[in-house]
């Protein structure tokens, strides 16, 4: 005798989650479309609860190979909750498998104005690029779709939620950092990653900082043992005020290059917009033993004992 199915949205879900770590997906699939119908049924529906029931059972068809109806259940769950993380991803995953390259590139392209970080979308940009200059040339970015953009409030969303939520995507960022970190760059990587980190910087001539930093991002993909990119892509982060951010990069030049002055002045910069004058102190002292003459170190030095007394 078959086991009584649960009654509910949240018992079917949850059994629907039990059949998909098991590898059970035509069957989680089908729990998932159970929760989805009890869901639809009941009237007025709660948006974030349906969403994240397709976005499983896209999870489902995705490892099923049914591509086509992944995107549909992906594009349901953003049109419920536009924005969404997972169901980005996995369309964009969709679409790279059906060799919609156009169409993931801006779904990987959208994940990374949420969150610039995501290492699966650094590197599904980076892979769409060369399947992109390879179908259409130096001209490609003309092929593209209108890529939307991202409001504060959806960033906000992500930022806000619990730790658990972002544990399939940080697990996902973790091994693939690890991976990139292990890996000993070819001369081809070096070269790839010298030509993203000069694309970068032309963008940051230009003003643009949030393209510049995706470059950067890029390039440290295919080569992260130069220095100089990092301390760039600090900068970037310095002029939108993302300053934890530009300590990290600093702190991951100078691991690189010691005596990098550029990554102690601006780690110093953005410890100051922390309110750490101890530690931007630190680092403008370390920066003057390099370059005692260094006339902008020396003015940040007074800005900096200036907000200490």
């Amino acid at each position: 005798m078959a086991p009584k199915l649960p009654d509910s949205v949240e018992g079917l879900r949850a059994a629907g989650n039990e059949s998909f770590r098991s590898g059970q997906y035509a069957e989680a699939s089908a729990l998932y479309g159970r929760a989805l119908r009890l869901l639809q049924t009941r009237g007025p529906s709660d948006p974030e609860e349906e969403s994240i029931l397709y976005s499983n059972r896209a999870a489902c068809h995705l490892k099923d190979g049914n591509c086509t109806d992944c995107i549909k259940d992906c594009t349901s769950a953003l049109a419920l909750v536009p924005f969404s993380m997972k169901p980005l991803l996995r369309r964009a995953s969709a679409f790279e498998a059906l060799e919609r390259y156009p169409l993931a590139y801006v779904d990987y392209k959208t994940v990374l104005q949420i969150d610039s970080s995501v290492m699966s979308a650094l590197e599904g940009v980076n892979r769409m690029t060369r399947a992109l200059m390879d179908s259409f040339g130096s001209e490609w970015r003309l092929k593209l779709p209108a890529i939307p953009v991202v409001p504060v409030s959806a960033q906000k969303r992500w930022n806000s939620l619990p730790s658990e939520n972002h544990k399939e995507t940080a697990t996902g960022k973790s091994k693939e950092t690890a991976a990139t970190k292990n890996k000993v760059p070819s001369a081809g990587d070096v070269e790839r990653a010298r030509a993203l980190k000069e694309e970068g910087n032309e963008l940051v001539k230009k003003g643009n900082h949030k393209r510049a930093i995706e470059k950067y991002s890029e390039s440290l993909l295919f080569s992260n043992l130069e220095s100089a990119t990092y301390s760039n892509r600090a900068l970037c982060h310095l002029v939108l005020k993302q300053y934890k951010e530009a300590v990290k990069d600093c702190t991951a030049a100078l691991k690189l290059d010691g005596k990098n002055v550029k990554a102690f002045y601006r780690r110093a910069q953005a410890y100051k917009a922390l309110k750490d004058y101890k530690s931007s102190l630190a680092d403008i002292s370390s920066l003057l033993q390099i370059e005692p003459r260094n006339g902008p170190a020396h003015k940040l030095q007074q800005e900096v004992n200036q907000n200490l007394k």
